[in-house]
């Protein structure tokens, strides 16, 4: 893969002191820790057949992603988990908030195991139901809270998706952002204002570019400030509250790289995520779902130029997918996302092999009340008009 000769931070030689903490970037991945486990995969998913069914999200490893049966975002993986109801077992090569969905939308006797109980995700970590729950507190107080509609971004909780379900919310994804957010604005009269929950990026990225909104409409709330570092007039004021929350892998790509790109080449595509910072966003030529990024790539003509802001895992196989095309990483750091490659192939096999001997590990169950609340703002968002199964 191209790198457009972009200083590279490799394996153990640099480290980056901008890194989020607990999400430094490991340089190149290591190979597969036993050459035996590609053997024992393809023996252990062949002895249950039918009884499994294998999701994998787009950012994992080439060496698990061999193993999806299908490929693709959260929320379309979950709904591919749920069109298939003769699988008992449903093995979720992502993250937790992912396996939740998928044991949402699923039948009550599937069951769905998550290889690696750690691999969770730095962004739904950010917004805790009992910090969501003070600050819905505090928007009473101010007099604001009958005015708010709480929108998640399928990246969070199941309990915050359940707030959102029982306080007249929807979930969205980032297909169906604007969508989403223009049904919000049309529960609660012109003086409706947005709770939105947990990427502030993609909440911002939508209300300014596509809902017309300004800067000056958006305020953030900060869950560890009192009052959220907001005043009562600030939130009477607000349009949109945007929870301080963000991606660490698409909040890592700058404005400035975007313009070394351009002065190198000219001619180059710059293709982003809506989850990556409103200041990139704004320098780029294309944003969208990874989905878009997928089909834009899949559609460009041969010998064009990109440069992508998203998870590396997926760049370097649309880099290895279309050899006719220059794809490079819109970072000058070898970062994949570190939560999402805590799928490996030794997780993925255990959990196979666990299932072969009849022991169902590290299943992900979401209790029934929470379930009920969710599926509520689920199912306010599959009722939307347009796309709601991409993320």
């Amino acid at each position: 893969m191209t790198t457009v000769d972009l200083p590279l931070l490799p394996l153990g030689r640099g480290r980056d002191l901008s890194a989020e903490r607990g999400v430094e970037c490991p340089g190149d991945l290591p190979a597969a820790s036993d050459p035996d486990l590609v053997e024992r995969a393809r023996k252990a998913k062949e002895a249950l057949g039918d009884r499994v069914f294998v999701l994998g999200h787009h950012y994992q490893r080439d060496e698990v992603i061999q193993f999806a049966d299908v490929t693709g975002d959260s929320f379309k993986l979950a709904r591919d988990a749920a069109a298939r109801p003769e699988a008992e077992f449903i093995v979720f090569c992502g993250v937790h908030f992912m396996a939740e969905s998928a044991d949402i939308l699923t039948k009550p006797e599937q069951q769905v195991v998550l290889p690696d109980l750690a691999a969770g995700c730095s962004m739904a970590d950010m917004a805790r139901l009992t910090q969501v729950e003070a600050a819905w507190d505090a928007m009473a107080a101010a007099g604001v809270q009958q005015q708010v509609v709480p929108v998640t971004y399928m990246n969070s909780s199941a309990d915050i998706k359940a707030f959102c379900g029982r306080n007249g919310g929807v979930v969205c994804t980032s297909s169906n952002a604007q969508t989403a957010l223009e049904w919000a604005y049309e529960q609660q009269g012109p003086d409706t204002k947005v709770l939105f929950l947990p990427d502030q990026h993609l909440g911002r990225n939508t209300a300014v570019l596509q809902l017309g909104l300004s800067l000056d409409d958006c305020v953030v709330w900060d869950p560890h400030r009192p009052n959220g570092g907001l005043t009562e007039q600030q939130l009477r004021d607000a349009r949109m509250i945007l929870w301080k929350g963000h991606c660490s892998v698409h909040g890592r790509f700058s404005e400035d790289v975007v313009d070394e790109l351009r002065a190198a080449n000219p001619d180059i595509n710059i293709l982003v995520h809506p989850e990556c910072k409103h200041e990139v966003v704004l320098k780029a030529d294309l944003i969208g779902s990874t989905e878009f990024i997928i089909q834009t790539i899949e559609a460009a003509p041969a010998g064009s130029s990109w440069a992508i802001g998203t998870e590396l895992n997926l760049v370097k196989r649309l880099a290895d997918s279309h050899p006719d095309k220059k794809i490079a990483f819109l970072d000058r750091n070898v970062c994949y996302c570190s939560t999402m490659n805590r799928i490996d192939l030794p997780h993925l096999v255990w959990a196979l092999e666990s299932l072969v001997e009849g022991v169902v590990v590290n299943r992900i169950e979401v209790d029934p009340e929470t379930e009920a609340q969710a599926l509520v703002a689920l199912e306010r968002m599959l009722s939307l008009p347009g796309k709601t199964a991409k993320d």
